[in-house]
């Protein structure tokens, strides 16, 4: 490893580098702004590859971004609306900053960060676009709020494990990873259940009209 990344441990830039993919497929700008500030505020020494992310013009960009994610994310319908916006740019971006974690480190080694970037960021993007939908079904708000937040909150808790305990995050992103794949069939396939549904009354009406 370069000399550059010796604040971090191939541990560390491992546990980086899979947090921050994985993170992307939930909240991407929150990543950007939240690793940018923490670099630009001296709190942690970035990789070199990432040290773009504490530049004012960036931060000011993630955070704006950041800003209308924020609201986007909780109103009903819009929220379903982004996420298939940001299928096209979450989970290239994961694989993106997975693999500029080990900006300076061999070819190898980020393309290996990219690959594992990418997929978690489309597992979890994947998890919570399928999820969103479901909850949409619903007509009150207060599902899709808490399960915003529950989200923010995930997102924060384990871009700071991979930061102060990486092994942890390690473990914690397994179990997550664990979880999305339970998830996702069952998700798609409620979601497949109310299409059919719908599908099913658009017939029924169209006949009765006939």
């Amino acid at each position: 490893m370069s000399n550059a990344l010796a604040s971090f441990d191939t541990v560390q830039l491992v546990a980086l580098a899979a947090a921050i993919g994985w993170a992307s497929g939930l909240r991407l700008y929150a990543v950007l702004f939240i690793v940018g500030g923490l670099g630009y505020l001296h709190w942690v020494e970035l990789p070199a590859g990432l040290a773009v992310l504490a530049h004012p013009m960036v931060l000011a960009a993630s955070g704006f971004m950041c800003f209308v994610e924020f609201f986007a994310d909780k109103i009903p319908g819009v929220d379903s609306a982004w996420d298939v916006v940001q299928t096209f740019i979450r989970i290239p971006a994961g694989a993106a900053l997975a693999a500029s974690v080990f900006g300076d480190s061999s070819a190898a080694w980020m393309i290996a960060a990219a690959i594992l970037g990418g997929t978690l960021a489309a597992g979890s993007h994947l998890a919570k676009s399928g999820g969103r939908a479901v909850i949409n079904t619903s007509p009150e708000p207060f599902s899709n709020w808490a399960a915003s937040f529950s989200e923010e909150l995930l997102v924060g808790t384990v871009l700071w494990l991979a930061i102060a305990h990486p092994v942890a995050a390690l473990v914690v992103l397994a179990l997550l990873v664990a979880f999305t794949i339970w998830l996702i069939p069952k998700v798609w396939r409620l979601l497949r259940a109310i299409v059919d549904r719908v599908i099913g009354w658009f017939d029924r009406s169209h006949a009765s009209r006939s």
